[in-house]
């Protein structure tokens, strides 16, 4: 169970969901996907276009090419002293080929979208169609959604406990923006709502259902709306893995050129440890995302070692003061400090 925290306008949070579904329909697998803002047709008609190998090796050497020119070109400019360092890699899984890439400047073909089995959940479709139901507690909306995937894990045989007579698949389920106004919960209105335990009722019978079944699901939770943390931490604990996107847009980072190459930062707050009481740590905590013409990258966040001439003093102290923001790592390194010294 993957939770992701959704920026504050929900642009890159609904890419990464996408990216999500994209590799599901390229991979073969069955989707099951669910909202209440969006219909899923839509959602899947604007899924970015797999990338062929060939493609994607000749624009990686392109632009492999460009930062190799720009070294030659930047080995002028900066100190003598930070020539012999050592290159340290931008994005941490280089060296590694997993899954498959992705144009998000070109949608997915619909051939290749029929190619899978889908099933979609649309709350207000679901809501109209049947009467209102309550079950154990839970809000409707939410006691229909496991309805809906329980009946689907059953009938269409990704149930673990039972033998499988056809061939194994693997079910994908996308749940976009749970808990946020239009399920009726409450949780994003008030600090005290009046239902304050259907969302983590859903998510206790969900992980039940993911664990007894082929299946994974990711959930893009709108995080900066709910006002109570007491939730926002029994979610954390009902879930495997814990993400947090914070966009620049709106804040003070926009215009910072501290951060001019990058769009916003990658909070890894949970990560799933097998056998094991207690959750993993990242070793790598300064993340941050870019999305390019083509790509949306996630890169270790690398400060610049010196800014331009063109900075003042003045501008060179309040941007120290804005790297004391960063958790560890390069920022760590600032703390205490007037200047950028690497």
């Amino acid at each position: 169970l993957v939770f992701t925290e959704e920026d504050k306008y929900g642009l890159y949070s609904d890419l990464l969901f996408k990216y999500f579904l994209a590799e599901g329909i390229v991979c073969g697998h069955d989707l099951f996907v669910a909202s209440a803002k969006e219909h899923p047709d839509n959602i899947l008609k604007e899924l970015p276009a797999p990338l062929l190998d060939d493609t994607h090796g000749k624009e990686s050497g392109d632009e492999a090419a460009a930062v190799k020119s720009d070294d030659l070109q930047d080995s002028m400019k900066i100190a003598w002293r930070y020539q012999n360092l050592p290159k340290m890699e931008a994005s941490p899984t280089t060296y590694t080929k997993f899954g498959h890439y992705y144009d998000v400047s070109k949608k997915m073909s619909p051939e290749l979208c029929q190619s899978i089995k889908l099933h979609s959940f649309y709350l207000h479709e679901e809501l109209s169609s049947e009467p209102k139901m309550k079950t154990c507690n839970m809000n409707s909306g939410y006691a229909r959604l496991l309805q809906s995937i329980q009946r689907i894990i059953s009938q269409e045989g990704f149930d673990g406990s039972d033998p499988q007579k056809k061939k194994r698949n693997i079910l994908r389920i996308g749940i976009h923006s749970l808990g946020s106004i239009l399920w009726g919960d409450g949780i994003c209105c008030s600090y005290t709502p009046e239902d304050t335990h259907s969302l983590t009722k859903f998510l206790y019978v969900l992980r039940g259902l993911l664990r007894k079944s082929l299946s994974a699901c990711i959930i893009t939770v709108p995080a900066h709306l709910i006002q109570n943390k007491a939730i926002m931490e029994r979610v954390t604990n009902l879930s495997d893995m814990v993400v947090g996107l914070e966009s620049f847009i709106g804040s003070e980072r926009e215009t910072n050129p501290l951060y001019k190459d990058y769009h916003g930062l990658v909070h890894v707050h949970q990560i799933p440890r097998l056998n094991s009481l207690i959750c993993d740590v990242s070793d790598t905590k300064d993340l941050a995302f870019r999305l390019k013409r083509k790509l949306f990258t996630i890169e270790r966040l690398h400060l610049p070692p010196d800014l331009s001439d063109t900075v003042s003093r003045a501008s060179k102290q309040d941007l120290a003061g804005s790297a004391k923001l960063l958790s560890s790592g390069c920022g760590a390194m600032a703390i205490g400090k007037k200047h950028l010294d690497f």
